[in-house]
């Protein structure tokens, strides 16, 4: 459920990255929105890696986190980046 939860919030950080681009790009909104997702993209995945050394601070083991980090960083960034592909 956690796993769950914070691959949502990588989507509705996307989303504010987007929207804030959108209403601050003016007449260059799509080219805000590639900057935006070319941001988005190391931040989100920071925040993933943050997450995995939590969980290995915790008790977790490095095998055990992986594959939960490369699922939680993997999903918002694909969409990040089919949002980079569709607007530039």
């Amino acid at each position: 459920m956690r796993t769950a939860l914070i691959i949502l919030g990588g989507f509705v950080l996307l989303g504010v990255f987007m929207l804030v681009a959108r209403l601050a790009g003016g007449d260059a909104a799509d080219k805000a929105m590639v900057i935006a997702t070319q941001i988005f993209i190391p931040v989100w995945l920071a925040l993933a890696g943050v997450n995995m050394w939590v969980g290995v601070s915790k008790g977790y083991s490095i095998g055990e986190e992986l594959p939960i980090f490369l699922l939680i960083s993997a999903l918002p960034a694909a969409a990040a980046a089919f949002a980079w592909w569709k607007f530039s």
